[in-house]
C-alpha cells in the first residue's frame, strides 16, 4: 500500500508537539461557547480522578506495570473487565492457562491494549447512557476504538493509541447532552426518524450545538491529547476540514480513521451505508492515501478483529 505524503501528513506524537493552529483556534471557539453560547449552561462531568492517574502513568516515558496494577486493582470493576478480556478467546491461546490476578492480566494484554480498556471503564462509570437509544452506546465505543486500533496498524506513521482514544471518545457528547441539555431525548429520537437530515443537522436546530461540540468539550477539560480533541470537533465535518489552512495533519487522520471505522461497524452489523459516512468518504480515503479496493483488502482481518473485541 502506497501513501500518499502531500495528503496523509503524519505528525510528531501529541505529546512532544505544541497544539496546531486549528487546535488552538477550536479550543478558542469552545470557550467562547462556554461563556455566551448554548453550552453556557452545560456542566461537563469531571475527569475520573483514576483516569488522570492512568492517564500520567501511559504518559511516562517506560510505562510502569506496578502503577497500572494498583489503579486497575482499586476498582472491582475495572480489575474484573481486565481479567474476562485477559481469559477470552482474543489473548487466552489454546494451550494458555487462565490468569487469575489483575498483573497477569496487564502482562498477557499489553500495558496499552490494557490502558485503553480501563479508559473505556472509567469512561462507562463517569457517562452513564440511560436511554433506550443508548442502550449499546459504550460496546460501540469499544468495538470503534478496537476497529481505530486496527486501521492505524495498516497505516505507518500513525499512532494507535491515539486512535483508540479517539474510537472511545468520539461520541462522548452524546451522552453528556442527554444528561444536561432539556429536549435532547426527544432530539435523539427525531434523528433516528428522520430521512432528510442526521443526528448532527437536528441537533443544532434544536439545540444551537452538538455532540461533536460537546464532545470536544469534554475531552479539552478532560485535558486529553489536543489532536483527539480536534478530531472529535471535526469528526462530522472532514470534507471540509481537509481545506483549513491551518489544519491539525494529526487530528485530520484520526477524523479520516474514524470515518473508515464507522463504515466498517455498520457493514459487521448488516446496515445499510449511513449518508453521512458515505459523505466523508471520499475525503477520508484521499487524506489517507489509500483505494477502496485497498480498504476492501482489510475487510476480513479488520470484521475478525471486531468479532474478538466483541467476544472479549
Amino acid at each position: 500500500m502506497s501513501l500518499t505524503p502531500a495528503l496523509r501528513k503524519p505528525a510528531a506524537p501529541a505529546a512532544a508537539a505544541a497544539p496546531s493552529a486549528q487546535a488552538q483556534r477550536i479550543a478558542g471557539e469552545l470557550d467562547h461557547a462556554r461563556r455566551s453560547g448554548p453550552l453556557a449552561q452545560i456542566t461537563i462531568p469531571p475527569c475520573p480522578e483514576q483516569l488522570a492517574r492512568l492517564r500520567e502513568a501511559m504518559d511516562a516515558r517506560e510505562p510502569d506495570l506496578t502503577v497500572l496494577s494498583r489503579i486497575a486493582g482499586s476498582d472491582v470493576a475495572m480489575a474484573a473487565t481486565l481479567l474476562r478480556n485477559a481469559n477470552s478467546a482474543r489473548y487466552r491461546g489454546p494451550d494458555t492457562q487462565p490468569v487469575q490476578t489483575v498483573g497477569q492480566a496487564l502482562n498477557r494484554i499489553g500495558l496499552h491494549e490494557s490502558a485503553v480498556i480501563l479508559t473505556e471503564v472509567l469512561l462507562r462509570q463517569a457517562i452513564p447512557t440511560r436511554h433506550p437509544l443508548l442502550s449499546r452506546f459504550w460496546e460501540q465505543a469499544a468495538l470503534r476504538a478496537t476497529a481505530m486500533g486496527f486501521i492505524a496498524r495498516q497505516l505507518p506513521g500513525t499512532t494507535p493509541d491515539l486512535a483508540q482514544l479517539f474510537g472511545l471518545f468520539s461520541h462522548v457528547g452524546v451522552p453528556v447532552l442527554l444528561q444536561r441539555m432539556p429536549g435532547y431525548s426527544g432530539t435523539l429520537a427525531e434523528a433516528a426518524a428522520r430521512k432528510d437530515r442526521g443526528l448532527i443537522a437536528t441537533e443544532n436546530a434544536n439545540h444551537r450545538t452538538d455532540h461533536a461540540v460537546v464532545g470536544a468539550l469534554v475531552a479539552r477539560a478532560w485535558q486529553v491529547a489536543p489532536p483527539v480533541m480536534v478530531a472529535i470537533r471535526l469528526h462530522h465535518e472532514l470534507d471540509h476540514a481537509v481545506a483549513d489552512a491551518g489544519a491539525d495533519p494529526e487530528a485530520l487522520t484520526l477524523a479520516a480513521m474514524g470515518v473508515l471505522a464507522e463504515r466498517a461497524m455498520r457493514e459487521r452489523e448488516g446496515l445499510a451505508a449511513d449518508r453521512e459516512t458515505e459523505r466523508q468518504l471520499g475525503a477520508a480515503l484521499q487524506w489517507l492515501g489509500v483505494s477502496e479496493a485497498e480498504v476492501g483488502d482489510w475487510h476480513e482481518a479488520l470484521q475478525a478483529e471486531l468479532d474478538a473485541g466483541q467476544a472479549g
